[in-house]
């Protein structure tokens, strides 16, 4: 911990009368990764008379007590826990914080005298009922400002009840399970006053090393129909100025993020990734979308210190792109390849999916067609996830292909692109789990919990699946294979648009 506080430079040293502890339930390298973890820490650090000190899941399995770095206080002496939760496989990682802390993970198992446990991030965008079992309090979507909200009223409050009713009756987008059951809030906005995010941390500890992040825009106005943060979500893409991105990046970063999830659809992304280079700051973007890249801004990127260009096409096929509404087509992809080529640049890497509905063996060889063409191009890297379907999307309720089905068409992708393509695929196993999680409620929470002290290995997951009760309330159940139990909703090509 020493090490690391020495090597960052904007660390918030802070201590106030009303100071909490802000837990990352991923390691130190991936928290510090996170634009919206940096961005809230920052935030409530400027509130007078608050700090909060931050935390993270333990990498060592010593049975030492999870400290703050800031601090040096243990995580359970604090009155109040803020966790950030990116994705469904990161409540293990708050169940094992929580028990490294000396805290029940179970709410039902707290008393007064433990911490109030209250959650955000982006997993509340789309189905915050696993976190259920373990938090008090869910800020749903946006937080810049019911964060501070919430904080008052939880400083304030004369009890712990109390507390409870003040979040729910008072901040809309406030989920209080004891309260609302399984009926989710509105996700909340915040105001656009408040954007950009932006980090005030960099570290050479992290998967982007010693990086500015900050956000040029929020949300997205494209509809795919997989996607939580489509067109429907917070009202579409809210912009930044350039002037007032480059107001906010401190003289000595040398390294940018741009960080959002529509990046390239800024409208002036050329002018504020250009401006950069112009400073010789090196310049990365978290997404590149195919049909905006151009050669002034593959030109503006390669001289921003980019190798690579970095784009998704997410269905294997050009039927399953244009299914779900992803605007990614074959000429678009194809001219990434030569715009890398045209550049200098080593390769081009794409991100797609596996096992989205109505998927069959013939889109998957259009794929590998499709690869071994553009590898004649450009080098290519492919990285494969299998498809989840999320709540909150039009996909919400599609059901998982199944791992060996998904396992076979990875085989087959990996045989027939062999020699051609650098493929990369996540696990089909631990899809599945994220995919019993993003459709499950409470009692799939629990069930995180017998498998994290099980041993967390799949089949503990797997095991901790199957005995749930068989007439729990829930809408999609999955068993690994291709064994398929369906609520009643079949999914078609016409359902999806």
């Amino acid at each position: 911990m020493s090490k690391r506080l020495e090597a960052e430079t904007g660390t918030l040293f802070k201590e106030a009368p009303e100071s909490i502890a802000l837990l990352y339930p991923s390691p130190y390298h991936v928290g510090m990764s996170s634009l919206g973890y940096q961005s809230i820490y920052r935030q409530i650090n400027e509130s007078p008379g608050r700090a909060a000190h931050r935390a993270f899941l333990p990498e060592d399995k010593t049975g030492s007590p999870l400290l703050t770095y800031e601090g040096r206080r243990a995580v359970g002496d604090y009155p109040i826990i803020a966790v950030s939760v990116a994705y469904e496989l990161e409540i293990a990682g708050l169940v094992e914080s929580l028990e490294a802390a000396g805290v029940p993970a179970l709410r039902s198992e707290r008393t007064g005298r433990h911490p109030f446990i209250l959650a955000g991030g982006p997993l509340t965008f789309s189905n915050p009922l696993p976190l259920a079992p373990f938090v008090d309090a869910v800020l749903m979507g946006e937080a810049d400002q019911t964060i501070h909200e919430a904080l008052d009223i939880l400083f304030d409050s004369g009890g712990y009840e109390e507390a409870l009713r003040s979040l729910a009756d008072h901040i809309d987008s406030c989920f209080v399970p004891s309260l609302h059951g399984d009926r989710m809030p509105p996700i909340g906005r915040a105001d656009d006053s408040t954007l950009p995010a932006y980090s005030c941390i960099r570290t050479p500890n992290t998967e982007l090393s010693n990086m500015f992040l900050i956000e040029p825009e929020r949300g997205c106005h494209r509809g795919c129909s997989y996607c939580v943060m489509r067109r429907s979500t917070n009202g579409g893409m809210r912009t930044v100025t350039p002037e007032r991105i480059f107001e906010l990046i401190p003289e000595s970063a040398r390294k940018v993020g741009l960080v959002g999830a529509a990046v390239t659809d800024h409208p002036k992304i050329i002018e504020i990734v250009a401006s950069l280079a112009e400073e010789n700051r090196r310049v990365s973007l978290s997404s590149l979308r195919a049909d905006r890249l151009s050669d002034p801004l593959v030109a503006a990127l390669k001289k921003a210190g980019n190798r690579s260009l970095t784009t998704a096409s997410d269905g294997a096929s050009q039927r399953l792109r244009t299914m779900i509404q992803r605007r990614a087509r074959e000429n678009e992809l194809t001219r990434a390849a030569e715009l890398v080529r045209a550049h200098g640049l080593e390769k081009l890497k794409i991100y797609m999916m596996v096992g989205l509905p109505t998927e069959t063996t013939e889109d998957i060889d259009e794929l590998i067609d499709f690869g071994r063409k553009l590898s004649r191009i450009v080098p290519i890297a492919m990285g494969i996830a299998p498809f989840v379907a999320k709540r909150n999307t039009p996909l919400d309720g599609a059901t998982f292909a199944g791992i060996q089905t998904v396992e076979d068409r990875l085989k087959r992708l990996r045989k027939g692109l062999k020699g051609c393509v650098d493929l990369r695929a996540t696990s089909a196993r631990w899809a599945w789990i994220e995919y019993v999680l993003a459709q499950g409620g409470a009692a799939e929470g629990e069930a995180v919990l017998r498998a994290v002290r099980a041993g967390g290995r799949f089949r503990h997951w797997k095991d901790a699946f199957d005995a749930l009760p068989a007439d729990r309330p829930r809408r999609l159940l999955v068993i690994p294979g291709n064994r398929i139990q369906r609520k009643h909703r079949v999914i078609t090509e016409q359902s999806l648009c």
